[in-house]
């Protein structure tokens, strides 16, 4: 199979519409079922954990985090940074397709930080706060914005909270792509410089030029020049003592230019000296292999928590 280039119109929508490759559910549902699954672990997490609850790290509308606290916070503890996916956008049910083409997007919300806190329970059951972050998705967010507020969020969890010893970031989809963008900030205009100690990327996308010819460009509206510089790929510098280990996670489900993407930037960090891992997940595709951190017993969430406890 050639490159992404040499794929027609129709081959490029389909592996960029994760919903396509699950065997589990049709695609007409599954990214509702998701939404469901993702909430109703929120609702369990919210009951069950001492939270503070849209705390704003901006003016931005979306510029708020849930802070899921862990059950002993007497002293110090490493927060997980949760970054929700969506591809980078929102729809409402008024800006749905009158007449859902096979690539077209759900007319339900997409993914936010009110649905993200379903990964906290195993975590902070074990001294991990779990922090997911908001920001302002499409058509009113820019990509360079969104970057920019994950950004932002992470210099306020620093400043807030000086209890924090270590971040490990952990985005899933659009949100792995903006987790990975975090790893090249120069952190000289925040004034801080976060103790990022792991990054786990799941089912990320960290090139975006191939987003630009395909229907999830339509609300994004990037140029090239905005793509290529928030493609992690091309910004990918050689480690310092001080960079963080990396986990690239995909799918057995995922379409594979999600997995080709995976296993190539996961290629470039280690070819630039990064403490990178490839974990490719049997049995699950693009929405479980993430509502599944939800579980003690899951691979992922064992990975995490010792990723954490070897700092």
């Amino acid at each position: 199979m050639g490159g992404w280039r040499d794929m027609s119109a129709e081959a490029l929508e389909d592996q960029y519409s994760p919903s396509r490759w699950s065997p589990r559910l049709d695609r007409d549902t599954i990214i509702d079922a998701h939404l469901a699954v993702t909430a109703a672990g929120t609702e369990r997490a919210r009951a069950s954990a001492q939270t503070s609850l849209h705390v704003p790290y901006g003016k931005g509308d979306g510029e708020k985090l849930d802070i899921y606290f862990p059950t002993d916070h007497s002293g110090t503890f490493p927060v997980l940074v949760y970054i929700h996916g969506g591809y980078w956008q929102c729809l409402s049910p008024q800006l749905a397709p009158t007449a859902p083409g096979p690539h077209s997007l759900s007319a339900s919300l997409f993914p936010s930080k009110d649905e993200s806190g379903f990964a906290a329970p195993p975590l902070v059951s074990q001294g991990v706060a779990v922090v997911a972050v908001g920001y302002d998705t499409a058509p009113r967010g820019h990509m360079d914005t969104m970057v920019l507020q994950v950004r932002r969020s992470l210099a306020f969890l620093v400043e807030q909270y000086p209890e924090i010893r270590g971040i490990y970031l952990c985005g899933h989809s659009a949100g792995a792509h903006l987790a990975a963008m975090v790893l090249f900030t120069d952190w000289t205009e925040f004034h801080v410089v976060p103790d990022i100690k792991g990054a786990v990327l799941v089912s990320g996308v960290y090139d975006l030029e191939p987003i630009l010819h395909t229907y999830v460009n339509d609300a994004l509206n990037m140029s090239r020049e905005v793509a290529q510089r928030n493609s992690p790929m091309r910004h990918v510098a050689p480690a310092v003592p001080a960079a963080c280990e990396v986990l690239v996670v995909v799918a057995q489900h995922d379409s594979p230019e999600f997995r080709r993407q995976s296993q190539e930037y996961s290629q470039a960090l280690r070819a630039a000296g990064w403490s990178v891992s490839l974990l490719d997940l049997a049995s699950v595709d693009h929405f479980d292999v993430i509502e599944k951190l939800s579980e003690n017993s899951y691979i992922l969430t064992q990975v995490i928590l010792n990723m954490i406890s070897r700092a």
